[in-house]
């Protein structure tokens, strides 16, 4: 079984770093697309930044450059640097996987619980 959790989230005050962290299990190969989409309210799910099953990283449009996408290779571990957060990246985080190429929204089977973040100014 598929299990994501995340965690990491908070408050962050505009600027300041911020680490979030996916531990992964049930994950049997590296043929997973992974990363992280989040949601704020009343909008739909956007893609944030994550990894194609070749390895590429996919960033969303507006995070590049301030936050990057890692993980530790053996044990699946996730993560993402928020770098330089601004008030509109306030949004729950979640952490995703999935069995295709990319993991674009119709392309996830795996998502964790979620980790609130919030950047006040």
């Amino acid at each position: 079984q598929v299990r994501l959790l995340e965690s990491g989230g908070g408050e962050v005050q505009a600027g300041r770093s911020l680490r979030l962290t996916c531990s992964t299990s049930g994950l049997t190969d590296r043929l997973y697309c992974m990363g992280w989409f989040r949601q704020i309210p009343g909008q739909e799910r956007e893609e944030v930044a994550t990894f194609e099953n070749t390895g590429r990283r996919r960033y969303g449009d507006s995070v590049k450059g301030r936050f990057t996408l890692s993980r530790e290779g053996t044990k699946m571990t996730l993560y993402l640097d928020l770098d330089n957060p601004r008030t509109e990246d306030t949004a729950m985080y979640y952490c995703v996987a999935g069995r295709s190429r990319t993991c674009s929204a119709g392309n996830v089977d795996y998502w964790g619980q979620g980790t609130q973040v919030t950047v006040s100014s």
